[in-house]
């Protein structure tokens, strides 16, 4: 099975040979719960996102990725940062593509929808907020959601 593997400020990573504009969405329920996966490229949890395809716009992406992943169909309501850091890059053993972090994330809320895996997603679960920091995740992703858990209300520029 092919797989992820991000690497951060290591100088054995391979180097970088692509750059694509991804979206991550942190989508919460009524509890406050905040929806989550366990990739099935690298069994880490996440929240879900990808790549943004030609011909969709930021929040599509958002909420298309998020409904293929999750089975939820989400509204957007903000911006939660943008996270474009030269030294971590990800490996996609399946092509040789080797990406530079390139993502903007999005808040939403939930609006329909029942959880169910997907091809990338071998879990889904709503996850209470207190629960989310023993989960096994990478670090940009752990970061990600620790700036929205912080609750300042502006966006991480980073």
């Amino acid at each position: 099975m092919a797989s992820r593997i991000d690497y951060y400020d290591d100088p054995d990573a391979p180097a970088a040979n692509s750059l694509v504009p991804s979206v991550n969405v942190i989508v919460t329920n009524e509890a406050g719960d905040v929806l989550m996966i366990r990739r099935s490229d690298n069994d880490n949890w996440a929240v879900p996102g990808g790549a943004i395809d030609l011909g969709e716009s930021l929040p599509q992406a958002a909420v298309r990725e998020t409904l293929e992943e999750t089975g939820i169909r989400c509204e957007i309501t903000g911006l939660a940062g943008t996270y474009t850091d030269p030294r971590h890059v990800i490996l996609y053993t399946s092509n040789g593509e080797v990406r530079q972090e390139f993502s903007i994330v999005l808040t939403a809320r939930y609006v329909e929808g029942s959880l169910r895996e997907s091809e990338e997603s071998r879990e889904v679960r709503w996850v209470p907020r207190g629960e989310i920091g023993s989960l096994a995740m990478d670090r940009s992703m752990r970061m990600r959601i620790e700036h929205f858990l912080a609750g300042t209300g502006l966006p991480h520029i980073g």
